[in-house]
């Protein structure tokens, strides 16, 4: 879907515009939940969080401001963001289980089907692809900051760089990324 097309049902949805809700869901859900996957590795936990995320766009829409920022990347900041939180609460919150109890939880997490996993090994083969662009570093700050969560601070203490070095290497690494993919 189009920048201007997102943009005008975001506008709409800050309007309690249920029609452009349902178009904003249908067009977008599919990435927002492989986000979610991704970060959380579990599909229930990714399909809750995927529910609670869209309560948040439909409270939250009136912030979007058209021009800022694409529309899809403030729709995929939100997101990422609820996934990380979401992540964090429950390291702490499984921080006093035993070993037993985090075993049988990783087998009630179903694994992907053939056609998933096809399709996943073609997307991680190019994605690794372009990760080999970017310096050592910067590629473990990337998996650091967006597959485990980790936030700008600690990774900027694991660096031993300055916070907003680290800022500036995760943008620019992603920069890197998306010019890579787009090839």
């Amino acid at each position: 879907m189009a920048t201007t097309d997102l943009d005008e049902l975001l506008s709409r949805v800050s309007m309690a515009d249920r029609s452009a809700f349902s178009a904003l869901y249908d067009a977008t859900s599919a990435k927002l939940f492989g986000i979610c996957l991704r970060i959380l590795g579990d599909r229930a936990l990714s399909e809750d969080a995927l529910q609670e995320i869209y309560v948040k766009i439909w409270h939250k829409s009136e912030s979007y401001i058209p021009g800022r920022v694409r529309p899809m990347t403030w729709l995929i900041t939100v997101a990422r963001n609820h996934a990380i939180d979401v992540l964090r609460s429950r390291r702490s919150a499984t921080q006093g289980q035993s070993d037993d109890d985090s075993a049988l939880d990783r087998l009630h997490s179903p694994d992907p089907g053939p056609a998933e996993q096809l399709a996943q090994k073609d997307t991680r083969a190019q994605i690794e692809a372009c990760m080999d662009e970017l310096s050592e570093d910067k590629a473990q700050a990337v998996r650091l900051a967006y597959l485990e969560g980790a936030t700008y601070a600690e990774l900027a203490a694991h660096f031993a760089v300055p916070l907003n070095t680290m800022r500036t290497w995760l943008r620019r690494s992603l920069q890197t990324l998306r010019a890579c993919l787009s090839r």
